[in-house]
């Protein structure tokens, strides 16, 4: 450039303080600063030019013409050609530094997507992205907090450069807390140094700095809108305190895949919660099944067939047998309002107790009003109710001694004629205050004789056209394979309800017994 503009050229540029040689040969002294640009005296030179270069801030041309054209036209020649390579220079400077920049946060995304693809929960690898990212901004604290519907809290998950301790679970409803603003706004705030007072005063403040960034960490599931999840945090930067416009775009892009794994989480753990819950569910359903006895109990004295299916995993549905003194067989089978745990629970307390009344000598009606003032207690504080029948079947007297409180499910089924009901002799239990039960005794043929009991969600099972089962139907088909196994029998029912399409609501059972 100084052969072609046939001068000596030197490029000064100003540091705020002075100015400071950025191109040329040393002279050994500083010009002062110009305030406008033109011949400039110079004690240890005499005087020299000084051109302000166009397009740049602080940059300024010294040129001493070495030919006879005169330096007020040369120099703002000069100057231009020069002001145009500069800014093409710091162009480059700018765009090198932009790429490295980018560089460097899709090096860190990617190293996040890594972080998130090792991961079992959020919790074990937040910490480490805070790290990443609080780096990458310079920044000496950071938290991420995720919303907790159940309290309807921003807890802390992870923390950088605090002890979790050191901070507190954030109520989404807070008026004062620049988190919980921007979990309620989903919109970013970024606090410069200088306005920081006006939102939290220094006192308040829980970090040394004064600038801050928070980003909602959002999350949209596919065609759903997006919704935010939590907020991460930042604050003492380290230098300049200030966040850039790139630093919240970075934190954004990094809060999009963090909104991801946590949601990514949270489904985890539910379906973890699921499955827990469905193991003990089940384990509930095998050791409810394990408190009824099997037929295998009655030995040689009876035939016994049941099926129990509970409307949930575990149900309210209950029956108990087994052989009593000389030849007879006792049976129970009753049925806990509602269904489910509650319902589980009370049948469980209810097997419990007939264990030990049914172990004496007692008359039916005797061992239900002794069942009944052993559950009164759990029967008021849990407002629940059951309904059970309880018979005693003798061969050597021909009868069937029993008391039923409110299961009007029970018959006989003789081997000719019409099924008979077995009648209740008091309300269910629980509905009424102990005592005055009933007892009745029927006629048995111990060779022909079915004795029939069940649950309503049996006959009250519907198909897709809202038709109940019914009790007729039940009764005809058993009364079609009278002459069956107790087994055969109860398999046609279960049969014919197949065939019925029957959808269930509640527990069923049925039980089926020929002496």
């Amino acid at each position: 450039m100084a052969k072609l503009a046939q001068a000596r050229l030197r490029l000064w540029r100003f540091d705020g303080r002075g100015l400071r040689l950025a191109f040329g040969d040393d002279p050994g002294w500083r010009p002062p600063v110009p305030q406008v640009g033109g011949r400039i005296p110079v004690l240890e030179h005499g005087w020299i030019w000084l051109q302000a270069v166009p397009g740049t801030t602080g940059f300024w041309l010294e040129i001493e013409p070495d030919s006879d054209r005169p330096v007020e036209t040369l120099a703002p020649q000069v100057a231009a050609v020069v002001g145009a390579l500069l800014a093409s220079q710091l162009d480059l400077g700018r765009i090198t530094e932009e790429l490295a920049d980018r560089y460097q946060e899709i090096d860190l995304l990617y190293t996040i997507s890594e972080l998130l693809g090792q991961k079992i929960y959020f919790k074990e690898t937040a910490k480490n992205i805070l790290r990443e990212v609080s780096t990458m901004v310079s920044a000496r604290r950071a938290s991420i907090l995720v919303h907790d519907e159940a309290s309807g809290r921003l807890d802390i998950v992870a923390t950088w450069g605090v002890r979790p301790e050191q901070l507190t679970p954030v109520t989404i409803d807070d008026e004062e807390s620049i988190a919980a603003r921007v979990f309620r706004d989903e919109r970013a705030v970024a606090v410069r140094a200088e306005d920081a007072d006006l939102l939290v005063h220094e006192d308040e403040r829980s970090y040394r700095g004064r600038a801050f960034l928070c980003v909602p960490v959002s999350y949209a599931a596919p065609g759903a809108r997006s919704r935010c999840v939590g907020v991460m945090s930042f604050t003492d930067r380290l230098g300049n305190d200030e966040f850039s416009v790139s630093d919240q775009k970075l934190v954004a892009a990094v809060a999009n895949q963090v909104g991801a794994a946590i949601e990514n989480d949270r489904l985890t753990l539910r379906d973890i919660r699921q499955q827990r819950v469905q193991q003990e569910l089940s384990l509930a359903h095998d050791l409810q099944l394990k408190l009824m006895p099997t037929p295998a109990v009655l030995g040689d004295r009876a035939d016994l067939a049941v099926r129990c299916y509970p409307a949930e995993q575990v149900g309210g549905d209950f029956y108990t047998f087994g052989q009593l003194r000389d030849d007879q067989v006792g049976v129970m089978l009753g049925d806990v309002s509602s269904h489910g745990f509650s319902a589980a629970l009370v049948m469980a307390l209810v097997l419990s107790a007939a264990a030990i009344h049914t172990g004496t000598d007692g008359s039916p009606d005797d061992i239900l009003d002794a069942l009944h003032r052993s559950l009164s207690g759990k029967l008021d504080s849990t407002e629940m109710y059951f309904t059970v029948f309880y018979g005693i079947l003798s061969r050597a007297a021909g009868e069937i001694t029993y008391a039923s409180a409110g299961h009007q499910h029970a018959f006989k089924i003789p081997r000719q004629g019409a099924p008979i009901r077995l009648a209740t002799t008091a309300p269910p239990l629980g509905l009424a205050e102990p005592g005055g039960i009933g007892c009745a005794h029927v006629e048995w043929d111990a060779a022909h004789d079915l004795l029939c009991l069940w649950t309503d969600g049996l006959v009250e099972a519907r198909n897709a056209d809202g038709e109940a089962y019914s009790e007729r139907r039940l009764l005809d088909v058993m009364a079609q394979v009278r002459t069956e196994t107790p087994e055969a029998i109860v398999q046609a029912v279960f049969d014919d309800l197949e065939r019925f399409g029957a959808r269930y609501r509640d527990d069923r059972t049925l039980l089926v017994l020929r002496l």
